[in-house]
């Protein structure tokens, strides 16, 4: 027998005694997931191998996904989202880091109400079996998470540090109560947001809305609007585009504020606007107020065909996207404003349904020429359209605007004063004339920075939500609930029989004696927006079981988060949210930084084609049939053979049936094909389009990984062996290839660029299948660097597929686990290449990769760079002006 044979059955004899019993498959057969799957994710629990323990002295990575909501199902959604967490944990913890990777439930929200009413069942009873359904899926998925740290925001045990950061909020001036304007639903007895409003109705009940006044909980987020944004540029592990749209959300604008003289009979001597033009004042043509301004209430006083539209305003949905899309509709009040400039210049006041009253001054001048929003305006009632902007290389005598907006830079026409300025200098010589113009004994012009932001309401009128620990006094005011009487417990005997907030009828929880001066009293029955509850989840996770809400020796050695994960839908409210609260905690003793995440990376979609029988009925992509290839593909419904149509590809949704099932693909192919395909098909910031095709692709890889291992296992050296002292060309061709993969791997895991994992891993499968199909028996030299070749495909698919790795390495007669053993290191002398790649930029910015051979001249690397996609797309029709070319460094395109 030789040495090779003997060292292997001397490895397996240890796996046997490690696992005591446990069945470890050492043949060629067929990889069967749903065996080994289960079997593996046994292993990991028995040994707790994913637990983070408090005493760990190696340093810390803490690696997090968005925490769902607890539907009672996962979708392929979940399953990438989490894998893509789970490979950046299990690569981490490879590396020699103790990894943070819990998991919890966002739980609280109204579709738990909503089940309660419809299926006549308790909100928490659906919440919790909802929870332990995600659970066992979650775990088939063979997750590397800490489930000893899971959190539900709807356990007393976490809404108790919730109320008591709020009570802390509000000693610190953070949180405040005052009446405020609402969207009411008068069928679901609740406040919308903004969003909740489409074309005048409530979102999911139909109704129309009514806008009532309220007195309500705040927090002030508005108190870091500046750091909430300034730091926006330190944030350089966020993508662009996120932090975009929250520069945008923030809104900073520098600005004017400027006083209009009314006319005779106005009901008000002036109306103030804010603008941030002032430059294009000699191209106002209207003046536009709010429907909730107070020149507007007074007019509709004796006008009810005004009272009449502003009513109507006030049911149309007031969020960003609905103003940006909503038709423009104005009412002419009669009334005339003269111009700042010019008094005999006469501007018609009107109240228009896209100015909002708590946004600037409720009111704003329209310069349709410059802004398309006042262009469709003027268009549609008939008013001027005066270009005072002109771009610096047209006629100015010439130059009109048709039915799209000039909003670029240039020079000022039509202007008097101003014209041949460029519009900065413009801007300053106006609010320069208008801050030395008195009307009415003060100035007519007055700098401002506004913010769009505004203070965050968190009242919501629902039972199944955080209670809000005030307890309200007639004599005494809101009074805090005392620390030791928290949690406010939500009451479990409520009845949802009638519309509204069952707490509002719940006496014997309701009624209570003031805590200050023992007199009758009334509990807060509102409860918090859930956004509050996933603003801070994250500093919860590191001590969940915790008397405070954070230990904050611990919180400041954790946080930030150094990877988050999720979806781009959230880019704006829940990211804004958590960095205030963060702020927040902060400045009340519970943390010592500022922003809860240090990375943040939103992936992709998983997308699906939609399919639809004769009648337009949707039909699910497990009902069908698909024979075919390209345009002759087809569809048939599997119960009777009926033609169905392929429609275009979508994102996966219930109402259009184009889901797949999780619990079907782990079933049929197991976990690690599912994590596999979902990792592979693309870029992991792009959607995924779910396909049959893609995943038996990965299911055959799957199944060849396997095929490899064991035969390079027969073939190989031992475990352990010395590399030989004289490698052939052969074999060294083999290592190259196999310490190149690692290497890629390795950065590439990284830098999130799943997909080029996916592969180096497919190359170097090819290369071992070569070698092993070339080499019947082995020289030493081969034997060893086969061994090492599947050995290093076993490890860096370990993020991926850490089922399959588990049995690759113990058919490699390892005696210790995949999960537990360390990231191997590439060597670098056989990282060498006879290729470089380059990245590509255009104008300093990096648009795209390009691999050529590394003594290639300027003259070829040029030739190559012209002839990519991407630089193309990217330069559109403007010319190249030169090529910048630094060897075996980089590339910058100049145009």
């Amino acid at each position: 027998m030789s040495a090779r044979a003997v060292g292997l059955i001397s490895a397996r004899c240890v796996l046997s005694f490690l696992f005591s019993g446990v069945h470890i498959s050492m043949t060629t057969e067929r990889y069967d997931a749903r065996e080994a799957e289960p079997r593996w994710q046994r292993i990991w629990d028995e040994r707790k191998l994913f637990r983070t323990e408090a005493d760990d002295p190696r340093p810390n990575y803490y690696v997090l996904e968005m925490f769902p909501y607890p539907s009672g199902r996962i979708h392929m959604g979940h399953v990438r989202n989490y894998a893509m967490g789970d490979v950046v944990a299990r690569h981490k913890r490879a590396k020699g880091f103790a990894v943070m990777h819990p998991m919890g439930w966002d739980a609280f929200g109204l579709p738990a109400e909503n089940a309660a009413i419809e299926k006549k069942v308790h909100p928490k009873a659906w919440t919790y079996d909802n929870i332990a359904a995600m659970r066992t899926q979650l775990k088939s998925i063979g997750l590397s998470l800490d489930w000893s740290r899971e959190i539900a925001t709807c356990d007393p045990e976490y809404y108790a540090q919730q109320q008591k950061l709020f009570l802390d909020f509000l000693k610190a001036g953070l949180a405040y109560r005052r009446k405020s304007k609402v969207n009411w639903d008068p069928v679901d007895n609740t406040v919308l947001a903004n969003e909740q409003v489409v074309d005048g109705r409530g979102w999911r009940s139909g109704a129309l809305v009514e806008q009532r006044e309220l007195t309500q909980w705040f927090l002030k987020i508005t108190d870091f609007s500046d750091d909430l944004l300034t730091a926006l540029d330190g944030l350089t592990r966020w993508p662009e585009k996120v932090r975009t749209m929250q520069k945008n959300w923030i809104g900073r604008s520098e600005g004017l504020l400027v006083r209009f003289a009314l006319g005779d009979g106005a009901p008000a001597p002036e109306v103030e606007v804010y603008t941030t033009r002032p430059d294009t004042l000699f191209g106002a043509s209207f003046v536009a107020v709010s429907a909730d301004h107070p020149l507007a209430q007074a007019k509709a006083e004796g006008d009810p065909a005004l009272a009449a539209f502003i009513e109507e305003c006030r049911r149309a949905g007031t969020s960003l996207a609905a103003l940006e899309t909503a038709e423009k509709k104005g009412y002419d009040t009669g009334l005339k404003t003269r111009h700042p400039f010019d008094p005999a210049w006469e501007l018609p006041v009107y109240v228009a349904n896209f100015v909002l009253m708590d946004y600037g001054a409720g009111a704003v001048f329209g310069c349709p020429a410059h802004d398309q929003r006042d262009l469709d305006f003027a268009r549609k009632y008939g008013l001027p359209v005066t270009p005072v902007v002109a771009p610096a290389d047209a006629d100015p005598a010439a130059f009109t605007v048709g039915t799209v907006a000039y909003d670029g830079d240039g020079v000022m026409i039509n202007s008097r004063f101003l014209d041949g300025k460029s519009p900065a200098d413009a801007f300053q010589e106006v609010a320069t004339r208008l801050e030395t113009t008195e009307l009415h004994g003060r100035p007519v012009g007055q700098r401002k920075v506004n913010w769009r932001l505004r203070d965050w309401g968190l009242s919501r009128q629902r039972y199944w939500g955080c209670p809000i620990p005030i307890i309200h006094c007639d004599a005494c005011g809101p009074v805090p609930v005392p620390d030791d009487q928290l949690p406010v417990r939500l009451p479990d005997d409520v009845s949802f029989d009638q519309p509204g907030n069952p707490l509002d009828r719940h006496a014997a929880w309701r009624d209570v004696p003031c805590p200050k001066c023992g007199a009758p009293a009334r509990r807060e029955t509102d409860t918090m927006d859930t956004f509050v509850d996933s603003s801070w989840y994250y500093a919860r996770f590191i001590d969940p079981q915790a008397k405070t809400p954070t230990v904050k020796a611990d919180a400041d050695r954790w946080l930030p988060v150094d990877q988050y994960i999720g979806g781009i839908e959230h880019a704006i409210l829940h990211l804004l949210y958590a960095r205030f609260f963060t702020r927040a905690m902060k400045a009340t003793g519970h943390v010592s930084v500022d922003e809860p995440f240090a990375g943040l990376f939103t992936q992709g979609m998983v997308v699906h084609e939609t399919y639809k029988d004769a009648d337009g009925r949707w039909v699910a992509p497990a009902e069908i049939a698909i024979a075919g290839e390209g345009g002759a593909r087809a569809a048939t419904r599997l119960s009777d053979g009926a033609p169905v149509s392929i429609g275009p590809i979508e994102k996966m949704s219930k109402s259009k049936k184009n889901v797949v099932d999780p619990d079907d693909i782990l079933g049929s192919y197991g976990a690690d094909t599912a994590r596999w395909f979902m990792l592979s098909d693309s870029p992991p910031e792009r959607d995924v389009i779910w396909t049959e095709a893609g995943v038996e692709g990965a299911g055959r890889f799957v199944q060849r990984v396997w095929r490899l291992v064991n035969e390079a296992a027969a073939k190989g050296a031992p475990v352990g062996a010395a590399a030989p002292a004289v490698v052939g060309p052969a074999a060294e061709a083999l290592r190259r290839a196999a310490h190149g993969a690692l290497a890629r791997v390795d950065e590439d895991i990284e830098k999130l660029r799943f997909n080029r994992c996916v592969a180096a891993a497919y190359e170097l499968a090819n290369a071992l299948g070569s070698a092993l199909a070339a080499e019947a028996a082995p020289a030493d030299d081969m034997a060893f660097a086969l061994r090492e070749a599947a050995e290093i495909l076993a490890q860096i698919i370990a993020p991926f597929m850490p089922h399959l790795a588990e049995e690759s390495w113990s058919a490699l007669g390892h005696a210790i686990l995949a999960a537990e053993t360390p990231w191997p290191k590439a060597d670098p002398a056989l990282l060498a290449s006879d290729v470089v790649t380059l990245p590509v930029q255009v104008n300093g910015k990096k648009r795209d990769e390009i691999t050529v051979a590394r003594d290639a001249d300027a003259a070829a690397v040029e030739t190559a760079v012209r002839e990519l996609d991407v630089i193309q797309k990217a330069i559109g029709d403007k010319p190249i002006r030169k090529i910048i070319v630094v060897p075996q460094r980089i590339v910058n395109v100049v145009v």
